[in-house]
């Protein structure tokens, strides 16, 4: 398995690209979060997304509302039946996010060098001279020579969807500005940003609560994506908020880096979020596009190093209309893997693209070929050194796995846990080989009903790379004498064989916990 593991340090052998990919059962280590929305919502489409690789289904509630959200939401659920895929769901709010409203909806034409006045009376309607938006607070934020992007739906980048704006006078309440370039808007809302310049709302704001309260506590989500996190503050705060709501106490909250202000605390930020998403959307607007890189392979490597999953986005826009991403794409979504990415985020590419599925299929094959060529060795050593000594128990445990895998040339790790702590600190090593975390749910009660634990466990570990799990019997427990535990064990192993990833004569690495001890051993399988 492992002589397919190719190192960029070495000379790679020419005839090796022309090889074709062979099909494995998960069809990449790197996680695929997809945006659900107009063109990816029946059970049909959300099938095939499942199939092509997808593990997260995150939705987008900057449009649409919750009734067309819910509706989606249950043909996921009845995919998730019948592809018997496992599937996370992410809610990403809206934040803080400016929006210019256009209530008749009719195209709106801008010219470059004309003039265009943005205004917070959204009683009037919006014309090629005259925009409305949903913020009073923009004349006290902005001065003569800011820049201000509006683009529709995400920031595609295209130039014929989106307009740069220059601030030429700030006017009582009104901001008038000097368009840079000819641009059609067409739909009912169009994302505004001011470049470098700190918005005075909330983060997560009064519309974000209700919908996390209602349709977030009704579906129990996985993630909460919240966008426009500027400091460590906005994520303890929501921690607080989602605390109150029962079983949302459980769910992890990923910090979306979006903007200048948010990169200046980042370090802040990764120590209170559960992971991070790096919007490159809107920070290419913030940053100079020289940067954009720079920031990308800082972060990585600090989510990499804290053991936290990174989220990459806007990796093949072109997709959006294309059944092939450019070339440069391609490349990009390589570079995002072997910078240590655990996933890519899909937003219009499967939310309003043409392309959905095809979409997720050609990013996971990408993904695929850029993990056979990722240094482990290196990165292994990086990790160590820079977890230092003395590691904590369970850190010496994961890395000595990982390690004793790679070693024996094992084809799996197989990792029981109950809070699934042990096996993302394992995924953290980046093993070249899957790691199965088999999930043992735990009994716990509110003095007036019986629940078992681990479902949220199992799922939260679709975003990590690497980790593919599994729920037990909740009558195996992990920490159990030997008997019982064999049992979880064969099952963990009959999964693997069904998958495909465990042959027969193969080495298997096993960390478990055996009463108070944790326990790595490995194991030589008969025919």
């Amino acid at each position: 398995m492992h002589s397919t593991h190719l190192l960029l340090e070495e000379p790679i052998r020419m005839a090796s690209i022309l090889e074709p990919s062979k099909p494995n059962f998960f069809p990449a280590m790197t996680k695929i979060v997809g945006t659900l929305g107009p063109k990816s919502r029946t059970v049909e489409i959300i099938s095939g997304c499942l199939k092509a690789g997808m593990s997260v289904a995150r939705f987008d509630f900057s449009w649409g509302d919750t009734e067309f959200h819910q509706e989606t939401l249950e043909n996921l659920k009845v995919a998730i039946k019948s592809t018997k895929k496992l599937c996370a769901v992410m809610l990403d709010t809206v934040g803080p996010e400016l929006q210019v409203v256009n209530k008749t909806e009719h195209p709106i034409s801008l010219k470059a060098e004309s003039r265009v006045t943005l205004t917070p009376d959204q009683d009037k309607e919006a014309s090629s001279s005259l925009l409305p938006i949903n913020f009073t607070g923009l004349p006290k934020a902005v001065k003569a020579g800011d820049t201000i992007f509006i683009g529709q739906y995400l920031f595609t980048g295209s130039e014929t969807t989106s307009v740069w704006l220059e601030v030429t006078e700030v006017k009582g309440e009104d901001v008038v500005c000097l368009i840079k370039n000819s641009a059609t808007l067409a739909g009912s809302l169009f994302t505004l940003h001011v470049s470098q310049i700190h918005i005075d709302l909330p983060t997560l704001t009064d519309k974000d609560k209700e919908v996390i309260s209602t349709w977030g506590v009704r579906n129990n989500i996985d993630f909460l994506s919240l966008s426009y996190t500027r400091h460590a503050e906005d994520v303890r705060q929501a921690r607080e908020f989602l605390s109150k709501l029962g079983d949302l106490s459980q769910t992890h909250i990923f910090a979306k880096i979006e903007n200048v202000e948010g990169l200046t605390h980042f370090d802040e930020i990764l120590q209170e979020a559960d992971g991070i998403i790096l919007s490159r959307g809107n920070l290419g607007i913030d940053l100079p596009p020289e940067k954009v890189f720079l920031f990308q392979k800082a972060a990585v490597y600090k989510c990499n190093m804290a053991g936290k999953p990174a989220v990459v986005t806007r990796v093949v826009d072109s997709m959006t209309d294309n059944l092939r991403p450019t070339r440069a794409e391609a490349t990009d979504v390589a570079n995002a893997v072997l910078d240590g990415s655990d996933a890519i985020l899909l937003g219009a590419e499967t939310l309003r693209g043409l392309y959905p599925v095809e979409t997720i299929s050609i990013v996971g094959k990408i993904c695929a070929e850029a993990e056979k060529a990722y240094n482990q060795d290196l990165y292994f050593k990086k990790t160590v050194k820079y977890v230092g000594e003395p590691m904590t128990h369970l850190e010496s445990i994961a890395s000595s796995a990982v390690r004793a895998a790679i070693k024996v040339k094992a084809s799996v790790i197989i990792c029981f846990t109950s809070s699934g702590r042990a096996a993302r600190l394992i995924a953290k090593y980046r093993p070249t080989m899957p790691v199965l975390s088999v999930v043992i749910p735990r009994l716990k009660t509110n003095q007036l009903r019986w629940t078992f634990s681990g479902a949220f466990e199992a799922r939260q570990s679709l975003i990590v790379r690497g980790l593919f799990p599994i729920l037990a019997d909740p009558r195996h427990p992990a920490e159990s004498t030997n008997g019982t535990n064999e049992s979880v064990l064969k099952v963990a192993l009959d999964h693997g064989k069904a998958c495909g990833v465990i042959k027969p004569h193969d080495r298997v690495v096993v960390c478990q916990k055996v009463g108070d001890a944790s326990v790595v051993k490995i194991i030589e399988l008969e025919d």
